[in-house]
């Protein structure tokens, strides 16, 4: 008989603190992050909801992907390296380089951004939006990430069911394998270690 996995750990959204950008242009709240307590230089990867009140830049993240989904509001118009890119879809992940310049005007007031960050090459990421009843999984070795975007989900694994509210999260050690229920929207992350 196969033995259970770990728990997830549940990380409350009230537990948040709210931390100024990295360059002052905005407000973040972080997820989770690996290492554990890594600071904005010195993660492999980084989960994040960040508030966006206004015009002006990102943040630049050295040898950094990001994937951005955009959870409130009516979105944005990026220009990312001279390129135009319109975030307007909710709850439909975006890929870019977050070492690149990259400029934000909003489109009709204030948005709330899912945000994941990964250093490229080392500390894979693959960001997906579920909804209804999914089964979710990470290798050894990877993280899972469970937030759920737009109402509550349910998280069940042997035999355990872990509620969670919108913008908690689950975090899950690979191996782990679960069933995910999820009547609105839910960002799942599988994330790999950098190699630490």
């Amino acid at each position: 008989m196969q033995a259970p996995h770990p728990a997830p750990r549940v990380l409350r959204a009230a537990d948040r603190a709210a931390v100024a950008w990295k360059n002052g242009g905005g407000v973040t709240r972080e997820i989770a992050a690996w290492p554990p307590g890594a600071g904005m230089d010195g993660f492999a990867w980084r989960v994040s909801l960040a508030d966006v009140a206004g015009d002006g830049p990102f943040s630049a993240f050295p040898d950094a992907d990001r994937t951005l989904t955009l959870a409130e509001g009516a979105g944005m118009d990026l220009t990312v390296a001279g390129a135009p890119r319109r975030v307007d879809e909710r709850y439909a992940p975006q890929r870019f380089p977050g070492d690149v310049p990259t400029d934000c005007r909003l489109l009709d007031g204030p948005v709330v951004n899912f945000n994941v960050m990964y250093r490229r090459g080392t500390a894979p990421a693959d960001t997906a939006v579920v909804r209804g009843s999914v089964a979710v999984s990470c290798a050894p070795g990877e993280t899972l990430l469970v937030v759920p975007l737009e109402g509550a989900a349910v998280l069940a694994a042997d035999g355990t069911a872990t509620a969670l509210g919108r913008y908690d999260a689950a975090l899950a050690r690979g191996p782990f394998t679960a069933v995910l229920d999820s009547p609105g929207r839910s960002a799942v992350v599988r994330l790999g270690d950098g190699g630490r």
